[in-house]
């Protein structure tokens, strides 16, 4: 298996981006029902926080391979993420116009994630292949 050059996973769009998100999801949970705080709210804060955690933890894997199961960790708590804002939308909870901005960041940072991981585990591949 190829050693990777570890990323610094700061210097990543794809990591700047998904704390842009964090924030804005923050923003967001911020002007929900009360209520909802130790339900909804901790879940989506939650879900938020793994994408760049899974992120910034990948990067430091030794080989492509492993960081590419983080961006697929990381993809799949964006999804889960995207089914609590939907949940948010039908139970007409906090700004609609807020909720639209997160949701336009976060189908952004899925294909951003999505891309990164192919590029990531196409080029394992290819040197998979070379090596042969």
């Amino acid at each position: 298996m190829e050693r990777m050059l570890r990323h610094n996973f700061k210097n990543l769009r794809i990591w700047q981006k998904s704390m842009d998100l964090v924030d804005l999801i923050y923003a967001y949970t911020d002007d929900l029902p009360i209520e909802e705080r130790y339900n909804l709210i901790s879940q989506i804060n939650r879900s938020v926080c793994s994408v760049p955690s899974n992120i910034a933890e990948g990067s430091g894997k030794r080989t492509s391979l492993h960081f590419g199961e983080f961006l697929t960790t990381a993809l799949t708590s964006s999804f889960e993420l995207d089914t609590q804002l939907l949940i948010c939308k039908r139970r007409c909870y906090g700004s609609s116009k807020k909720l639209e901005e997160c949701l336009e960041l976060l189908a952004e940072v899925q294909k951003m994630i999505f891309a990164f991981r192919e590029y990531i585990l196409n080029n394992e591949i290819r040197t998979q292949n070379l090596n042969s």
